[in-house]
């Protein structure tokens, strides 16, 4: 064994065995050191308020849960049929909106605070907020599926802030879906009832001129003493009949021009006569009077139940007191280890004749 002039001169070797009992040289000095970080760790563990984590996962809803937002849309109706991802595209917006983030901070984490808490920085509760709730992705081979997290000290209120939040969001962007469909559907109506107008008062004007055209021919008629259809032989009775149109309609004699003339200016309606007037009332009365029942129109669907948690996450005791321990007994063998060296080099010098 190389003697302590060796040791302290600084050879290129350590002497591991020289090192151990230099340590156990000065164990109190490693019980005084350690002891204490041990102590601190211990006291962390035990006055650490308890962190509890509650998740909610989210996927896109199934076609039934919106199904009545498709009524009076499809072919036909220049209005496209609304998907599950049509849907859940404007939820997800809404999950991971500033504006519903905000709305909860205020609503929700605020309200938790003392009056006190309350009064501090704006900015500082607002980050605290944002890393107790939090929304990501769950996993990159479904990116569809989300999952709300929540980091809180009650287990109970954990549990209740992320169905609570997803549901906000849900109201929210059902609002916004639903503003949109009504107004799309307002619009095809308003554009249906134009056309019923438009189609009636088209219906008037052509009669006029009917009346008119017979009037015309009414006189010529007349002028001309006509007062039955003439009859040019049986077999050709019908076509004669069925020609007397334009320049011919006086061909039908006065009688029957007079007759048609009275009944078309007494008719109190033209919708009889107008082509698939009765269809388009049928979609206007049904447009009118279409109501989406928002609780029946799912935006998200819940995978999962939501337990609340009876394990916090933090602090984790074992980790901690582990760490601790490592940490105290290293710093205690540092001191251990100068202080051995310190007494050596005063031994030395003490021995060392002047």
């Amino acid at each position: 064994m190389r003697n302590e002039r060796e040791l302290l001169s600084g050879g290129d070797e350590i002497d591991l065995i020289e090192l151990v009992q230099g340590v156990w040289r000065q164990k109190l000095w490693v019980g005084l050191v350690a002891l204490p970080v041990i102590a601190l760790g211990f006291a962390y563990v035990m006055l650490a308020s308890p962190v509890y984590e509650a998740k909610l996962y989210i996927q896109p809803p199934s076609q039934n849960e919106i199904a009545q937002l498709n009524y009076g849309r499809g072919a036909g109706t220049g209005l496209t049929l609304l998907s599950p991802k049509d849907v859940y595209t404007i939820y997800l917006r809404a999950l991971q909106s500033e504006a519903v983030r905000d709305q909860f901070f205020r609503n929700a984490f605020l309200p938790t605070l003392t009056e006190e808490r309350r009064g501090g920085s704006r900015d500082a509760l607002y980050a605290q907020f944002n890393s107790m709730l939090k929304v990501a992705q769950a996993s990159k081979d479904m990116p569809e599926r989300y999952v709300l997290t929540a980091n809180v000290e009650d287990p109970g209120l954990a549990a209740a802030w992320v169905s609570n939040y997803a549901e906000m969001a849900s109201d929210r962007a059902k609002s916004e879906l639903l503003s949109g469909t009504r107004s799309d559907i307002s619009i095809m109506a308003d554009n249906l009832e134009q056309l019923i107008r438009a189609s009636r008062a088209s219906a008037g004007n052509q009669r006029a001129d009917q009346i008119a055209q017979l009037k015309e021919a009414l006189r010529i008629a007349r002028s001309v003493g006509l007062e039955k259809p003439p009859i040019i032989s049986e077999t050709l009775s019908s076509e004669v009949s069925a020609g007397m149109n334009g320049s011919l309609t006086y061909m039908r004699g006065t009688k029957a021009l007079e007759a048609e003339i009275a009944n078309l200016e007494s008719r109190s309606s033209d919708d009889p006569f107008i082509p698939n007037l009765r269809e388009q009332q049928e979609k206007l009365n049904f447009l009118r009077n279409l109501k989406i029942d928002p609780s029946v129109v799912a935006m998200y669907q819940q995978d999962g139940a939501v337990s609340q948690p009876d394990k916090p996450i933090k602090p984790r005791k074992a980790i901690i007191m582990l760490l601790s321990a490592l940490v105290g007994v290293g710093l205690g063998v540092l001191v251990a280890l100068g202080r051995d060296l310190w007494w050596k080099r005063k031994v030395m010098n003490l021995g060392t004749p002047t």
